[in-house]
């Protein structure tokens, strides 16, 4: 299950505010009560069926995100780490991407309002799955993925700045 290939840092590209903040952003992004034994604060638990990413801050409580999760057969579950962090990565259709939509140029420059990965990107150690942006807000808070966790560009922003390397991130149903 692949959802994007990275090809480095594209150059520096200063984004339009309309792409960094999508209509309904705010409201989708909150402070909640979270109570997750076992887990350490900086951990990402993201629950499939709420299609809903929490970012645990400690003292039980978590930053809730809405999010876009795979669709049915290409999401995934149990743990992963974030093996990298990218701003406006470049990204390149993985195969089952491309045979599904084989009219995909085989890259789009990071910055570009074509590229579906928006301003930043989470890598995941877990075969080419990342938590990123988005170039479709209207996907947010449905199954429409190749296996990827996409959030609004204004959470995407927010979530890339409390994330360490290192980070846990556990996917349940």
């Amino acid at each position: 299950m692949t959802c994007w290939t990275w090809f480095g840092p594209a150059a520096a590209v200063a984004l339009a505010a309309a792409t960094l903040a999508a209509p309904g952003a705010a409201e989708a992004r909150k402070t909640v009560p979270f109570t997750a034994e076992g887990f350490r604060p900086g951990t990402i638990v993201i629950r499939d069926r709420e299609r809903a990413l929490y970012f645990l801050a400690g003292e039980n409580r978590a930053y809730r995100y809405r999010v876009a999760v795979g669709r049915r057969g290409k999401h995934w579950f149990g743990t992963a780490y974030v093996k990298g962090k990218y701003v406006n990565p470049a990204w390149s259709p993985p195969a089952d991407v491309r045979r599904d939509k084989p009219g995909l140029p085989s890259v789009i420059p990071g910055g570009s309002p074509r590229n579906p990965m928006g301003p930043r990107a989470i890598m995941l150690d877990r075969d080419e799955i990342a938590i990123h942006g988005t170039n479709r807000p209207g996907s947010i808070g449905t199954f429409a993925s190749y296996g990827c966790i996409r959030m609004m560009n204004a959470d995407i922003l927010d979530l890339y700045e409390r994330v360490g390397l290192g980070a846990e991130v556990v996917v349940t149903p």
